[in-house]
């Protein structure tokens, strides 16, 4: 379920607040080889599985960029900015891949609104989030984004 804010001051108010948790997704083989076609990264532990099969992972895994990617769908289902007139991602401070995405998983992201500061036009966003893998034990990734988002 979505929190919708209106506008910059809305937003500043939900500082410290639980964003909630996204549906699931699946990360399937196509998506992993249209990411893989998109950056040029075609390891064969992503894309090949039957050699990634005999690999670490037992079968293909996600590439850690793509998971981290996911984000931001999974993100705008938790936290909907209106009345700004732009929203632009700026940056990572920390970012860990605990556990890999295997093909056919389900992930979903949970997120806190760490951080709202003030910046020249608008206000920056700080996002603690976790990017669960279904029935695992650890999550598939681990960050703290940044956003800005301008009146």
């Amino acid at each position: 379920m979505s929190i919708t804010v209106n506008g910059l001051d809305e937003l500043k108010k939900l500082a410290g607040s639980d964003l909630g948790t996204s549906e699931w997704i699946e990360v399937t083989q196509e998506r992993i080889d249209t990411f893989a076609d998109a950056t040029g990264d075609h390891q064969w532990i992503h894309v090949d599985p039957e050699r990634a099969k005999e690999g670490p992972f037992g079968g293909p895994i996600a590439h850690g960029y793509l998971t981290l990617s996911l984000f931001i769908p999974l993100f705008t289902e938790l936290l909907d900015v209106q009345g700004v007139t732009t929203k632009v991602n700026y940056g990572l401070n920390k970012v860990r891949f605990p556990s890999p995405v295997k093909v056919g998983s389900r992930i979903r992201l949970t997120a806190n609104l760490a951080e709202v500061e003030e910046v020249p036009g608008g206000v920056q966003i700080t996002v603690e989030g976790a990017i669960e893998i279904e029935g695992a034990s650890k999550p598939a990734a681990v960050l703290q984004s940044l956003s800005r988002f301008y009146a």
